[in-house]
C-alpha cells in the first residue's frame, strides 16, 4: 500500500515537472514557435537546421500542438510528410500526438482536475459535461475525434476527469485521429514529390470535411448532448 502511494506521489511530481516545463516553454517561446509554424517552408527549414535532432523536434512540436492549441497542427503534420515521407512522418506525428495526449490526460487525472472542472462550468464548455456523464461516452469520444472542426484538444483534458480506462481512451483517440493525420502527412509527402493530383484530391476532401464539421458542429453537439443513456461507466 505504501509502495502504491509512493508511486502515485512520484507520478504526480513528474507530471508537475512536465507541466511546469511546458508552461515555461509556452510563455517564453510561443511567439517564436508560432512564427516558425506559420510557413511550411520556414518550418521545414527550421527542422532540417537541427540536423539529427530533426525527428525529435518534430515530435516536440506535435506534442506542444496537442497540449497547446494555438500552434497550427496541420503545418506540423504536413511538414512531417514533406520532410520525412509518409511512413516516417506518420510515425513521428502520431507518436507526438499520443505523447501530447498522455500529458494532457494525466495532467487532468492526477493534477489539474480542479482547473478543468472550472473550465467545464463555463457556458462555452457546459455541453461537454453532458457527454462525460453518459454511458455512451466512448462513442461520443470517437465521433468528436474523427470529425474535423470539433474541439478535440479540450476533450482530451476533459476525459481525464472521467473513469474511462487510459488504454481504452488512447485506442479510441488513435483510431479516430489516424486517418486525418495520415491525410495531412501524405499531403506533405506528395507536395515534396510533386504529385499534385493526389495532393489536390486529399486536400479537397480534408477541407470539405473540415468545412462540413464547422457548419454542422452546433447541430451535431446538440444531438449528442440531447442523447440520454444514463450515468457513464465508460
Amino acid at each position: 500500500m505504501d509502495w502504491l502511494l509512493h508511486k502515485k506521489r512520484v507520478s504526480k511530481v513528474l507530471l508537475a515537472c512536465v507541466g511546469l516545463v511546458t508552461i515555461i516553454i509556452f510563455i517564453r517561446y510561443l511567439p517564436q514557435l508560432l512564427r516558425v509554424t506559420m510557413s511550411l517552408d520556414g518550418f521545414r527549414d527550421y527542422i532540417l537546421s537541427t540536423g539529427k535532432l530533426g525527428p525529435v523536434m518534430l515530435v516536440l512540436f506535435q506534442i506542444l500542438q496537442t497540449v497547446i492549441a494555438p500552434i497550427p497542427g496541420e503545418v506540423v503534420q504536413i511538414a512531417g510528410g514533406y520532410i520525412y515521407g509518409t511512413t516516417l512522418g506518420a510515425v513521428f506525428v502520431t507518436g507526438g500526438m499520443l505523447l501530447g495526449a498522455m500529458i494532457a490526460f494525466y495532467f487532468t487525472r492526477f493534477l489539474g482536475g480542479t482547473l478543468i472542472e472550472g473550465l467545464l462550468k463555463r457556458d462555452k464548455f457546459k455541453w461537454m459535461r453532458g457527454m462525460m456523464d453518459n454511458n455512451k461516452f466512448s462513442v461520443f469520444l470517437f465521433i468528436i475525434f474523427i470529425i474535423p472542426g470539433l474541439p478535440k484538444d479540450m476533450f482530451i483534458y476533459a476525459a481525464g476527469l472521467t473513469t474511462i480506462k487510459p488504454l481504452r481512451f488512447f485506442t479510441i483517440l488513435l483510431i479516430a485521429r489516424l486517418p486525418w493525420l495520415l491525410a495531412s502527412v501524405s499531403i506533405g509527402a506528395n507536395i515534396y514529390h510533386k504529385n499534385y493530383g493526389p495532393t489536390i484530391i486529399i486536400s479537397a476532401i480534408s477541407v470539405l470535411a473540415f468545412i462540413l464539421g464547422l457548419i454542422y458542429k452546433d447541430k451535431l453537439i446538440h444531438r449528442l448532448t440531447a442523447f440520454k443513456g444514463g450515468k457513464s461507466g465508460q
